[in-house]
């Protein structure tokens, strides 16, 4: 049976650096083939990024891709990597007119080419667009129709781009048609709480119905509110997992394989679903046996507490890393949401890159300023106190506020504040606002809303406690200070923007509160269903008419760390001006 050291490079990449994503793979293409890797992969677009979105529909955009793919190819030859072949994802164009789809010819394709010996040796397109959640795949490209198959030291080795495996048909049963011994699919695939299950089940049952060992190589880092966790799973023909690799490490999985050799008479033209047969033969001898040396490992899987906790670290750092700034600044109330985010800054930047600001009014407790200086001195992080309370009473001298005005403009002084800090001294303020708050409406636009990036935008206030405890927990283990004031911790939720404020006041219990939510707006179910459910009729009804109401606040909050499978923003999406109502 031949033998087959495959290099899968979980990696980042970045959107619309093609230059920088080139040098990447250059570099990972010769980490392998020092290992001596017989074909080398890389995730699904690394050239361009993922996703691009509109950049897609930029002829430029697409002709910069497609000579990036090209120069690459030379690229590698002149640094003596061409012997190895290298499948890279990028974005290419349809060369025909495909009328099925009312795309003319040059619609881009969400593709990947086989480089080898300085030629871009074979294209395919991805076949299944997905059109759902985050994804809007139909508004950008055509799909590719057919299976591209590459002989490599006698293995022929199938070809697939993410989707491809997510839906049923198409080059999966195409795949065991052509007689394929690997199937190899490359990925750009977001993170979701839970989707590590899903994945590995997913790759199993593909792996089956192709009767091959198939590699899903996925990819790691942030693109915006979007997380990859890497996560490369390697089965074989039965479903058995053969290496499987580290989540959010960047890294090269490199293992050998024993597959079936090639057929000496293989399966040309239309197999399943239409899918036409494309081959290209690199090289047809197998390979002299050798003894196996790597096995590519198995990772061990973050618990969920540490894996959403990890999610967001990534996120924050990707956001901040590659849109050129280097410090973040942070309101800290004392509080458990600033303190979450605190910590997940100091996390994902250090310390040193990290600015809180303690704003305290007339209304904030004495234990919420010492909570805040003591989370300070634990993390390191830089903080300083800046009194709101001269600035409120000349705003109410001049306007006699009172009841909620009076509440919010409390914190639009802060907000106002931290922009100004932000503006003078460089640093890109961290909006607080958890889940449960943006879906309520329970937020001042203008106030505590404001910032670059909203690292908890997508984490319920229940699991906000968790991952505090989650990650003092760790701090712990670990022997060191958790970072996390306890008394941040157990004290009741409080905005302390009038006197005895609690967060009950105005909400129900969070516990309650996260399920209705977690039903009505991840899960898209109506008053009838939730109430069904075991909820009170009258506390579902009011909940549901306090989301309904803030669609407005939340299409102004900022872009956040997506770590549901519904968060707000792409995935949710609903009319600001819209009358229907679940509650009548």
């Amino acid at each position: 049976m031949p033998q087959l050291r495959l290099a899968l490079n979980q990696i980042d990449s970045t959107v619309g650096d093609l230059a920088g994503n080139a040098e990447s793979v250059v570099h990972w293409t010769r980490h392998a083939a020092e290992q001596g890797a017989h074909l080398v992969a890389f995730p699904e677009m690394v050239l361009t990024g993922y996703p691009v979105e509109d950049l897609a529909l930029r002829p430029s955009f697409v002709e910069a891709s497609r000579a990036a793919l090209r120069t690459l190819a030379e690229r590698l030859a002149s640094e003596d990597l061409g012997e190895v072949p290298v499948v890279v994802g990028y974005l290419d164009r349809a060369e025909k007119a495909q009328p099925r789809y009312g795309q003319p010819a040059g619609a881009p394709q969400n593709a990947a080419a086989v480089l080898h010996r300085g030629q871009v040796v074979l294209t395919f397109a991805k076949h299944h667009l997905p059109n759902y959640g985050v994804f809007d795949e139909f508004r950008y490209f055509v799909p590719g129709d057919t299976l591209p198959v590459v002989r490599v030291r006698g293995v022929d080795v199938a070809l697939a781009i993410c989707e491809d495996l997510w839906q049923d048909g198409g080059r999966v049963p195409a795949a065991r048609s052509a007689g394929a011994g690997l199937l190899l699919s490359v990925n750009a695939s977001p993170y979701e709480r839970n989707k590590d299950d899903t994945r590995l089940e997913l790759v199993r049952k593909r792996a089956q119905e192709a009767g091959c060992t198939t590699a899903y190589l996925a990819m790691i880092g942030g693109q915006d509110e979007l997380v990859f966790d890497g996560d490369t799973i390697v089965v074989d023909g039965n479903g058995e997992v053969i290496a499987r690799a580290p989540q959010f490490a960047e890294g090269s999985v490199v293992l050998d394989l024993d597959l079936p050799a090639a057929a000496a008479e293989p399966v040309e033209g239309v197999v399943d679903d239409g899918m036409r047969v494309e081959r290209v033969v690199l090289s047809e001898e197998p390979l002299p046996p050798y003894e196996p040396e790597l096995t590519g490992g198995y990772a061990d899987r973050l618990d969920d507490d540490e894996e959403i906790y990890t999610a967001l670290v990534v996120g924050l750092r990707a956001y901040v890393a590659k849109n050129g700034f280097r410090s973040v600044l942070v309101g800290l109330s004392g509080g458990i949401d600033s303190a979450l985010v605190a910590a997940i800054a100091c996390d994902a930047l250090g310390a040193q890159h990290v600015y809180g600001v303690s704003m305290p009014s007339k209304y904030s407790s004495e234990h919420s300023k010492a909570d805040a200086a003591e989370l300070a001195r634990r993390t390191g992080l830089h903080l300083r106190t800046v009194p709101i309370e001269p600035m409120f009473d000349a705003y109410m001298g001049s306007l006699g506020l009172t009841g909620l005005a009076e509440e919010n403009l409390q914190s639009r002084l802060r907000g106002t504040l931290l922009m100004a800090l932000s503006n003078q001294e460089g640093h890109i303020v961290l909006a607080p606002g958890n889940k449960s708050e943006l879906a309520v409406g329970y937020s001042t636009l203008y106030g505590d809303s404001v910032g670059a990036y909203g690292p908890i935008k997508d984490v319920y206030k229940s699991q906000v406690f968790r991952l505090a405890k989650w990650r003092n927990r760790a701090a712990e283990e670990r022997g060191q200070t958790p970072p996390i004031p306890e008394n941040s911790i157990v004290k009741p939720p409080s905005a302390e923007l009038r006197p005895g404020q609690v967060d009950t006041d105005s909400l129900p219990d969070y516990d309650v509160l996260d399920r209705i939510l977690e039903l009505y707006v991840d899960q898209d179910q109506g008053l009838e269903a939730i109430v069904a459910a075991g909820f009170d009729a009258e506390l579902v009804a009011r909940t549901l008419r306090m989301v309904d109401a803030a669609e407005y606040k939340r299409r102004q909050y900022p872009p956040g760390t997506k770590i549901s499978a519904k968060g707000f923003g792409k995935d949710r999406r609903l009319p600001i001006t819209n009358r229907w109502r679940e509650t009548g």
